[in-house]
């Protein structure tokens, strides 16, 4: 069963991958990596920890405070995959494009973004 005619998924093939863009594989492999472990892996895994062992500490994002009041645990992972691929779709396109601000930017920032609550949340971890 085809969820796709071939030219559509060719066209799809083709609008996902960097063989004509001015990018390396390697490079976004990289950048894309540092980015699932600092976001993807330890922001999540710590705010998770954080939140089912500490009473006293909340959410500080309304609206991932929201989605874990509303669903849990798979409310806080379901909307940071939202995120994340966001900008990933966001850097894939970005890089069709040329455009290296928009190419760089997301996996830069999830990146930092990570990196800086991973470490705030162990902070608060530890008192």
């Amino acid at each position: 069963m085809r969820l796709l005619p071939p030219a559509s998924a060719s066209a799809l093939a083709d609008r996902l991958s960097l063989t004509e863009t001015p990018f390396d594989e390697r490079e976004f492999t990289n950048l894309w990596f540092l980015a699932t472990l600092g976001y993807g892996v330890g922001d999540t895994v710590t705010t998770i920890a954080l939140m089912s062992y500490s009473p006293t500490v909340i959410e500080g994002n309304p609206v991932l405070r929201w989605a874990v009041a509303q669903f849990g645990q798979s409310g806080l992972v379901g909307l940071k995959l939202v995120a994340f691929f966001a900008c990933l779709a966001l850097s894939i396109d970005a890089a069709q494009d040329g455009d290296k601000l928009w190419y760089y930017a997301p996996p830069i920032v999830l990146t930092l973004a990570g990196a800086f609550t991973t470490v705030y949340n162990v902070r608060l971890m530890l008192g």
